[in-house]
């Protein structure tokens, strides 16, 4: 073991071993409390706690909150309800849905944050009904401007420099809030490594390819919003966003066969996409209760070019490859009506029901390129498609107190869907699903806080599965699958936290999955007799895991110390099409990773490190196996200085460890009903050692304190 991975497992297991208090901690300034509500089902946590990090973003905060994971959601879902992530603002979602949580948090000034509850998602309404956690960002009120600027560099190994730049401003008059933002958001990278091909059986040298990338990731964007609060179930937001996105990639590769002349090979890929979206939402006040309608419209339109070209030494002369172009055209449109109330027989209860339309239309041209650039087209199944679908999602949620710190919440949708396919295939069908959800939520006392959830998940159906495309990169196709259908999971939860050392804390998650009709890769044919590999639907697959959060304050070791981890392990089965054979989850499913890092934050100056690694993620296709993983742990360190208490500057190094990225290919002919792969592939893939300087600067005033009280929401009692 070398001695970068043993002193971060040794820190791990030394914060794993630290104990537990058996002492209830007393709420003071600038430390987590209990909440006031009934049951204590929450953790709220001031602006003060999180003073000594100097945030200049609500993203800065939600990083720091003791044993809490943020999930940014998925944006590309279709749909309002199942895209929510698990942060709030003021106990309500954002309207917006092509915007991350990332994104959103991070253009909210720190100095608007008045406090963070953190609590069950049940307390949150239907989206978040059946999430162990979730946080709610409290913000000032009242007149005034705010907002963030950020300036930045990043230099890599090529001695590129990349700069950045974002600012966002909001400005409050009465109950009204205007908001603009705006980011470059370049994510330039380069890359150099090798892959080496032998021969499986022998383990004869058959090529190598040694590589440089060149990439390029542009995904600017402009917001603005305007919020009218005017009392409980008296809102209006509106919002709007456009982001035209670009990725291109240039790939020289110098080619060195075992037999035959060396050439030079170069891929290129340009896509560009532009979304566009505006959505908005409205409350008012209906029987007692909240009465809610949001709606949104989403369109994205993406071109995309592909070419690998087979070149002679030197690279003037194109002896052959392959080119191929794609156009295609996605639109959304969506509905969503509920009607909540804290008391309906002792219940709190919220209902109501969302409708979404979908379509992408999709064409796509593919042509291998002979001597001197000539194309020859090639033919693919679905290569020419339109793919919509009209669905719906009604629901219920109802939850009570059934003795003091034991809660019960059970929620039951319903969702129906009609899609189509239309173009070189045609294929309709119906889907129906009843999707319940229980969760028991328990204080036993000793400030231990208890969740069991079970609940039935169905997953979305990527349009993009539906019709097929070539991966010029790694020399295969992925055909598309008219006849998909969605996996359907019954997930169980237990989670268990406990104050750790005071203001920190231990979070225990234990989970099983059972998932049927698993969504993987299959063989399929055309109408020719044809084979491709495509995504499609294996049988039962299960999924069991154990996760650990550690959040410890070390201050009597050393002021303004703090060391915070997770460890997570897993165990993933499906019965393999192919082989027949038990075998792992194709997708990111280590079998372990891990994560620890120690921060200090001393006055006007904070530094620290993190370290993290996994093991091996794989993917399962027909005809081969390739294997993902890191030549060794990841490292990262920073130095921040905080010249005043609106403005700091940043100095970070990113893969302090010069970490490779590897991947490992087992190729089999004609697929992997052959007993022994004919091919194997290594590829090797290093960005360096990398160094960056931000400079992030705060402005205006904060408004007043929210006078909200504790997850205070429309739907709670």
């Amino acid at each position: 073991m070398n001695l970068s991975r043993w002193l971060s497992c040794s820190a791990l297991v030394g914060v794993m071993l630290l104990p537990l208090p058996a002492f209830a901690q007393q709420p003071e300034a600038g430390s987590a409390a209990a909440s006031d509500k009934p049951g204590g089902r929450s953790t709220s946590y001031d602006a003060a706690y999180f003073a000594q990090y100097a945030p200049r973003s609500a993203l800065d905060i939600v990083r720091r909150i003791p044993g809490f994971s943020l999930e940014l959601g998925n944006t590309d879902l279709r749909g309002f309800s199942g895209a929510a992530g698990n942060v709030v603002l003021d106990g309500q979602r954002s309207s917006s849905k092509s915007e991350s949580l990332e994104t959103l948090l991070g253009r909210i000034p720190a100095s608007r944050v008045t406090r963070v509850d953190v609590g069950p998602g049940d307390l949150f309404g239907a989206d978040y009904s059946s999430k162990a956690q979730v946080a709610n960002i409290i913000l000032s009120t009242g007149g005034g401007m705010a907002g963030n600027a950020s300036i930045s560099g990043t230099r890599w190994f090529t001695g590129e420099i990349v700069p950045n730049g974002s600012a966002s401003i909001s400005l409050s008059r009465g109950p009204s809030t205007f908001s603009l933002s705006a980011d470059a958001a370049r994510n330039d990278q380069f890359e150099e490594g090798f892959d080496l091909v032998t021969d499986a059986a022998s383990g004869a040298f058959l090529t190598k390819r040694l590589k440089t990338n060149d990439i390029t990731v542009r995904d600017p964007y402009l917001s603005g919003s305007w919020a009218l609060e005017q009392g409980d179930n008296r809102a209006l937001h509106l919002n709007a966003r456009f982001s035209p996105s670009r990725f291109r990639l240039v790939q020289a590769n110098h080619v060195i066969p075992a037999t035959g002349a060396e050439h030079d090979d170069v891929l290129h890929q340009d896509y560009r996409t532009d979304i566009f979206e505006i959505g908005g939402d409205i409350s008012r006040p209906l029987a007692g209760g909240g009465l809610k309608f949001v709606g949104l419209a989403n369109r994205r339109s993406r071109k995309t070019y592909d070419d690998y070209l087979a070149r002679d030494l030197g690279g003037k002369t194109i002896l052959g490859g392959f080119i191929q172009n794609s156009k295609s055209k996605y639109a959304e449109t969506i509905g969503k009506l509920s009607w909540s109330r804290g008391d309906v027989l002792g219940f709190s209860f919220e209902a109501g029901g969302e409708i979404a339309f979908n379509k992408l239309d999709y064409a796509l041209d593919l042509s291998e390129l002979g001597p001197g650039g000539t194309e020859t087209p090639i033919l693919l199944p679905l290569e020419d498609a339109t793919v919509s679908e009209a669905r719906g999602e009604f629901y219920v949620n109802a939850g009570r107190e059934l003795t003091k710190g034991l809660r019960l919440d059970g929620a039951l949708n319903y969702e129906i869907s009609r899609l189509k396919v239309r173009g070189d295939a045609t294929a309709d069908r119906s889907l129906k699903f009843l999707k319940p959800s229980l969760t028991l939520d328990w204080q036993p006392g000793s400030d231990w806080h208890l969740q069991m959830i079970a609940r039935r998940l169905v997953a979305q159906l990527d349009f993009y599965d539906f019709v097929s495309a070539a991966e010029l990169s790694s020399d295969r196709v992925s055909g598309g699958n008219a006849n998909l259908v969605p996996q359907r999971t019954w997930e169980g939860r237990f989670v268990a936290e406990h104050p750790l050392l005071g203001k920190g804390k231990a979070r225990l998650e234990l989970g099983y999955d059972l998932v049927d009709q698993l969504q993987d890769r299959v063989l399929i044919y055309d109408s020719k007799g044809n084979a491709f590999d495509s995504p499609g639907n294996l049988g039962t697959g299960r999924r069991m895991f154990a996760s650990l959060n550690l959040d410890a304050p070390l201050d009597k070791l050393w002021k303004g110390l703090r060391l915070s981890g997770n460890v997570t392990i897993q165990k993933t089965r499906v019965k393999d099409p192919i082989t027949g054979q038990n075998r792992l989850w194709s997708d990111f499913f280590p079998a372990w990773n891990w994560y620890v890092e120690a921060r200090r934050d001393a006055g006007s100056f904070a530094y620290g490190a993190a370290i993290s690694d996994r093991r091996r993620t794989f993917g399962f296709r027909t005809d081969e196996v390739e294997a993902f993983y890191n030549g060794q742990p990841y490292a990262t360190a920073f130095v921040e200085y905080r010249p005043s208490k609106s403005s700091t500057v940043t100095f970070n190094v990113e893969n302090m460890f010069d970490t490779s990225g590897l991947r490992d290919r087992a190729i089999y002919t004609p697929n992997r009903t052959s007993p022994e792969p004919d091919v194997l592939e290594h590829r090797y893939r290093n960005s360096h050692v990398r160094l960056g300087l931000t400079y992030k600067m705060s402005f205006g005033s904060s408004g007043k304190n929210n006078p909200q009280p504790v997850l205070a929401a429309s739907n709670v009692p």
